[in-house]
């Protein structure tokens, strides 16, 4: 995976999103700004991009973003609280429809006992109330690729909130009320087998 992959998925995503009006923020850590930038690498981006955070330390966090110095101590900076706090508060301060978060360890050092370098958190926020939280661990596989991968997973997720809520909804109805006749049918087998002839 690489900039090929986050160039076709930053396409995608600019098109659903052109198509839905939604606009979109990013706030970053490791990755430094790198999902941001793929998607202002796409001529015409700005009706879609609004704004992107690079909060690298805990106070830009705090500051830039109101994540709770509480949130931070607590959970730390790599972990699913910050990172939703931190989709939020991007959600919030920029007023766009989705915002996407990305705080992890990219390597090779600052692991710490049960965060292991390639650790990364994500989640994504979206203005109807929809919250989306995914862990990753890459492994250490190198700091570039953990953090390329982690820019293709953000514009994944995205692109998962992007799409109309319960879009799936109506196909399971559809097949639920496909399977009803098939349930009326049943004591027809029962009265043919009353109807047969007793054993002489």
């Amino acid at each position: 995976m690489g900039g090929s992959d986050a160039r076709a998925l930053s396409r995608s995503l600019l098109d659903l999103c052109r198509m839905r009006k939604l606009t979109i923020a990013t706030a970053e850590s490791c990755t430094g700004g790198l999902v941001a930038g793929a998607l202002t690498d796409i001529p015409g981006s700005s009706d879609v991009i609004d704004r992107g955070f690079v909060t690298y330390s805990n106070e830009a966090k705090r500051v830039m973003l109101g994540v709770k110095a509480a949130t931070l101590e607590t959970f730390g900076a790599v972990s699913k609280e910050t990172a939703t706090a931190m989709a939020i508060g991007a959600l919030e301060k920029a007023g766009v429809d989705l915002a996407v978060s990305i705080t992890g360890i990219a390597g090779p050092g600052g692991a710490t006992p049960g965060k292991p370098v390639g650790l990364v958190h994500f989640a994504v926020a979206a203005r109807d109330g929809r919250i989306l939280h995914r862990e990753q661990r890459f492994g250490a596989i190198g700091r570039s690729t953990v953090r390329q991968r982690s820019v293709v997973e953000a514009l994944r997720m995205l692109i998962e909130l992007a799409r109309p809520p319960q879009a799936a909804k109506p196909r399971r109805e559809a097949a639920s009320s496909r399977l009803r006749p098939r349930v009326a049918r049943s004591p027809r087998s029962h009265a043919a087998k009353r109807r047969r002839p007793p054993r002489g």
